[in-house]
């Protein structure tokens, strides 16, 4: 025989409450005290209450899912960032489907519409460009959506869009004085796509630290290289041919450090007695014995609850709508791969 199942009506009756603070406590919803949040939570795990989603969805109009969108599911920065996402999702009684673009203006197109054809709740974006054509339409139709990581830079989209962000000019900033400090002026910066607000701040940011010296870095030695490790390793592999080769590399994520770093280390160099780098994401590999390369930190889990939490206010409209502007701050970590000393710098 069919075991039926337990209703809101029923745990409501057995903790003496109304079925609506049952679904508020169940929901993880404000207006219900803790003391009765957690004995609402323990009865229905007494009694094995399974939700009726399909019914939650009728009532509300909603999927209760969000689609988060990136653009390399195989980059190493994406795991921490997507499980802080995940979790305060989960939390916030929301589930998450993900898609992967592969840096694809059309493939990004054609995942936001799938996304809407699923019926999701919102959408968060982590691989817009700096003109994003997919965006305008987001903002037209009321779409609720949120950039993480990146964000549009056209004046168009100014207090239209909502995003959570690292400051990548402080970041790179950091990560120039570091090296100028330790007595480096000639110095391969090998950048991401250009047409992404991440690599926009973190070239400006870097060129900045220098040309408060009066130093203008060479443009010979500044190389695009999109975020990638194989082309981060090739363009070393022709700078460290140079009769006059830098004395440092600055890559735009950690994914190209090592990259360079292989290409160091195959042509018989150190690091970082013949070679200095930096990195930025500080992903788990970068902190490895052997690797440890200085880098500039991204509060990725943060970051993910973050967007995730602005995201489900703009669903639930919990708070009057305004535009949300997140910029966390950046951390240089400092490790073995520039041969900096605790007694200070060279400079």
């Amino acid at each position: 025989m069919a075991t039926k199942k337990t209703t809101i009506y029923e745990i409501a009756k057995i903790a003496g409450v109304s079925h609506t603070a049952v679904s508020m406590a169940l929901n993880n919803r404000p207006g219900v005290s803790q003391a009765t949040r957690r004995k609402i939570l323990e009865i229905a795990s007494k009694l094995n209450y399974q939700p009726n989603h399909i019914a939650k969805t009728l009532v509300t109009k909603r999927s209760y899912i969000v689609g988060l969108i990136i653009d390399n599911i195989a980059n190493p920065f994406f795991p921490e960032l997507t499980k802080g996402i995940e979790e305060k999702a989960n939390e916030s009684g929301y589930n998450l489907l993900l898609c992967n673009t592969g840096q694809d203006l059309e493939k990004e197109k054609k995942a936001i519409e799938m996304f809407k054809s699923k019926g999701v709740d919102g959408i968060i974006l982590t691989t817009v460009t700096v003109d994003d054509p997919h965006i305008k339409p987001l903002i037209e139709e009321r779409f609720p959506f949120v950039c993480l990581i990146r964000h549009p830079l056209y004046p168009y989209f100014k207090n239209k869009v909502d995003y959570v962000v690292i400051d990548n000019f402080l970041g790179a900033y950091k990560g120039g004085k570091h090296l100028y400090r330790l007595g480096h002026d000639r110095i391969a910066v090998l950048t991401g796509p250009m047409n992404v607000s991440t690599a926009v701040g973190r070239t400006q940011g870097f060129k900045k630290a220098f040309e408060e010296q009066g130093i203008t870095l060479d443009p010979s030695l500044i190389k695009e290289c999109r975020y990638s490790r194989s082309q981060a390793y090739a363009a070393a592999v022709q700078l460290l041919k140079l009769k006059n080769r830098p004395t440092a590399f600055y890559t735009e994520d950690d994914t190209m450090a090592i990259g360079v770093r292989d290409a160091v280390l195959e042509a018989g160099l150190r690091i970082p007695e013949d070679i200095a780098l930096v990195g930025f994401d500080n992903i788990e590999m970068s902190a490895l014995t052997g690797v440890d390369i200085t880098t500039i930190k991204q509060r990725k889990y943060e970051m993910g609850v973050t967007g995730v939490t602005v995201l489900i206010d703009k669903i639930e409209k919990a708070k009057p709508h305004i535009v949300n502007k997140a910029v966390l701050e950046p951390e240089l970590i400092i490790r073995k791969s520039c041969g900096y000393h605790p007694n200070g710098y060279k400079r």
